[in-house]
């Protein structure tokens, strides 16, 4: 326990402990459709999975008036609160958490979801109690902006070299590198390798096992 190189685990939720990446996407899709907006594609729907909702919509749709938000955010609720329940953790997950929280590492979430969002995805995971905190994209500045994580250093008394962020965005690991700490990559979620590559992650996981045994080693 002394030997090992980080005491605060931080990992993002969607796209890396859950399987949830192709449903946000296509919720974002269908919502667009129903409003009779430009429909991006799946790649662009997936390039703003992981950002707070205000800078995710600017992103994707930079001429949609602020006024049209809440109808565009209705409609991708209404899509994705059909199935979000149905959407699995990735293989590993849960055994590799408990085995992370029995080990004694603080760990914590920071997430593109909002509050309400999180707090579901607890209760359907099963894994709310092997989180010590969490921080979510209506609580304050969005990824890539350090915020989230200097605040999760603070609840868990850390500081920046004993501290991983873990996620399959480049926003992810981009917040990482504004906020002082170490990253790892997973390219099994939003992001490929070509993206999150030049954000100087230690390692990337091809799946959540590689992951695990990464984490399991050298963590």
């Amino acid at each position: 326990m002394r030997d090992r190189r980080f005491d605060l685990l931080i990992f993002d939720w969607d796209g890396t402990l859950m399987d949830s990446t192709a449903a946000i996407a296509e919720s974002i899709r269908l919502a667009c459709a129903d409003l009779g907006l430009r429909v991006p594609s799946t790649a662009e729907a997936s390039h703003i999975i992981g950002l707070g909702l205000a800078e995710a919509l600017h992103t994707l749709l930079p001429d949609l008036s602020t006024a049209d938000y809440p109808r565009l955010v209705e409609r991708y609720r209404y899509h994705f609160l059909g199935q979000d329940h149905r959407l699995p953790l990735f293989d590993g997950v849960t055994e590799t958490i408990q085995s992370l929280h029995a080990a004694g590492f603080w760990m914590a979430v920071a997430t593109g979801k909002s509050r309400k969002g999180l707090e579901r995805a607890f209760d359907q995971s099963g894994l709310r109690g092997y989180f010590h905190a969490s921080r979510c994209a209506d609580e304050g500045f969005s990824k890539p902006h350090p915020g989230m994580v200097h605040t999760l250093m603070s609840n868990c008394g850390t500081t920046a070299d004993r501290t991983l962020m873990i996620g399959d965005t480049s926003h992810d690991l981009q917040m990482a590198l504004n906020a002082g700490v170490a990253s790892v990559g997973v390219t099994y979620g939003a992001h490929g390798v070509e993206t999150l590559a030049p954000c100087q992650p230690l390692y990337l996981a091809n799946d959540f096992r590689d992951l695990a045994a990464w984490l399991t080693t050298h963590a």
